[in-house]
């Protein structure tokens, strides 16, 4: 499982030119979901999300999570997170999870993290614009 995270003032994400997920402070979390993936690998990622320290405290260092700053979560499904890229000039999708799998562990990530934090979704396998303003820029790819 592997999210890419992106430290931000403010990100949006569309469906037909529809706003179907909207955070200011915090985090836009692009989620790939691999075969192997489990309900286990999902609670460990968000824990880290959740705790990733990435927030500048009052000496502008990065020593504070999302919880912290009280922000707020973006999650979006982006299946091609998972390509592999190593050869010729074509991403291969080989180790990405089937859609049933990859939208069941979306779905169960986004019930967690709402549990814990202010989260706000895109809608799985659509056509998503996302717009956002990353902050720093603050990048950070994780996997478990």
């Amino acid at each position: 499982m592997i999210a890419l995270i992106q430290r931000v003032t403010q990100a949006s994400v569309s469906v037909d030119n529809q706003i179907v997920g909207q955070i200011q402070k915090g985090l836009l979390v692009l989620l790939g979901v691999e075969k192997e993936d489990t309900k286990d690998k999902a609670d460990r990622l968000l824990e880290k999300i959740l705790n990733y320290r990435i927030f500048s405290d009052e000496n502008d260092k990065m020593n504070l999570n999302v919880q912290q700053v009280q922000g707020e979560i973006l999650l979006v499904s982006q299946f091609t997170l998972v390509a592999d890229t190593q050869k010729g000039l074509r991403p291969s999708f080989s180790r990405g999870a089937s859609p049933a799998l990859a939208n069941e562990l979306y779905e169960y990530m986004a019930q967690q993290s709402a549990s814990k934090i202010t989260t706000a979704t895109g809608k799985f396998g659509a056509d998503m614009q996302v717009i956002l303003t990353n902050d720093g820029p603050v990048t950070f790819w994780l996997r478990v």
